[in-house]
Formats: structure tokens, sequence, C-alpha cells
């Protein structure tokens, strides 16, 4: 009864939580697919910043279920503000997790000196990412701040570094396969380690992007 009394009184609101349910199940598919392809692909070349990049993408499947739960909770103001708070510390120590793992194998890849093999699979989806990251950025961003929402905001933080960690992987798979320069893999994962563990240090503190997005074009 709730829900509807709102939606009448704000459509636009309304439309825009719609929209962010419908990006966030877009979020779960893609990256599910995508921590897949990459987890398999990565292990079979041996590829860390591969399996690292897969992993991650199972991280953005943990904030896009937060989110929906989130976003079905948005006509109770009291437990959405709760379930944001859970959702950034919940995602900040999955980053930091993450970036311990990177740190540890692409360290102990560059002293053993473990050549990745080329993959294809690997470079088509980091090319694939590139792009479709990009657009969820965008479209994340314009819902948070219609419905102020800095969990979402965060989000879409989450999801724009992937398109940052996607750059590094193609750059560091290209450079492998064209080059021979094995070591561009594991350097490459490296370069995502500050960027993981910064944004996951911020999130378990509860720092959200509301603000800092704001200023980003969108």
């Amino acid at each position: 009864m709730n829900q509807r009394v709102i939606q009448i009184e704000n459509p636009e609101r309304a439309g825009l939580v719609r929209l962010g349910r419908n990006l966030e199940y877009f979020t779960l598919a893609y990256n599910s697919a995508e921590g897949i392809i990459a987890v398999v692909a990565g292990l079979i070349a041996g590829s860390i910043a591969l399996v690292g990049f897969g992993f991650d993408s199972l991280i953005e499947v943990t904030s896009g279920a937060v989110l929906l739960w989130r976003l079905h909770l948005d006509v109770d103001e009291e437990r959405r503000e709760r379930v944001e708070a859970v959702s950034l510390r919940i995602v900040g120590i999955c980053f930091l997790v993450l970036a311990v793992y990177v740190s540890y194998d692409s360290i102990k890849s560059l002293m053993r000196r473990e050549a990745p093999e080329e993959s294809l699979p690997g470079i088509i989806l980091a090319a694939v990412s590139l792009v479709v990251m990009r657009l969820l950025v965008r479209a994340k961003r314009k819902v948070a701040r219609g419905i102020k929402s800095s969990a979402l905001m965060a989000d879409s933080k989450q999801t724009e570094l992937c398109t940052y960690l996607s750059a590094i992987l193609l750059v560091g798979l290209l450079l492998n396969a064209l080059l021979g320069w094995w070591w561009a893999d594991p350097v490459a994962a490296l370069i995502m380690v500050p960027i993981i563990a910064r944004e996951g240090i911020e999130a378990v503190r509860g720092e959200t992007c509301c603000d800092e997005g704001a200023g980003h074009p969108t």
C-alpha cells in the first residue's frame, strides 16, 4: 500500500528505481557470465590478471545482489539506510581479499617467471567489458543521482573500477600475445592492486562516492 502511494506521489522516482533494478539484474547476469569465462580462460592460459578479473566480476555480482535488496526496500527509509551501510562494508571486505590474492599470485609469478599462454577469449572478453562497463557506469550514476542513493553511487564506482581493470587486462594480454612479454600479465595484475585496495578501504570505512561522482561527466 505504501509503495503504491509513493509511486503515485513521485512517479519519476518510482521509474528511476525500476530502472535501477533492471540495471542491477543486467549486472548480475553479465558479471556472472564474465566471471565464469574469465576464471576458466585464466586457469587454462595461466593468466593471473585474467583470473583476478574473474574474481572481481564475482564481487560485482555480490554488490549487484545487495543493491537489488536495497532498491526493493526503497520505500522504507530506515531499512534502506541500514542496507546501504551493510552493503558498503561487505563489498569493501571482498575487495581487500581480492587485492591480497592478486598481489600474492602476481609476485609469485614474477619470481618464478611463469609465462601465461595467449588467451584469445580473454582478449575478446576484456574488449567487450570495456564498452559494456562504461555504459553501465553512466546509467547507474544517472539513477543514483535521481534517487539520491549513496549505495548505488558506490556501486557505480565499482563498475567504473571494472572498466579500468578491463583496460589494464586488455593491454597486458595483448602485450603477451603480440610481443611475448610474459611479465606484462602479472605486472598488469599488480597495477590493479592499489585501485582495488583503495576502493575496499573506502567501502569498509563506510565512505561513499556521491559527492565525488556528482561532478563526473555522464
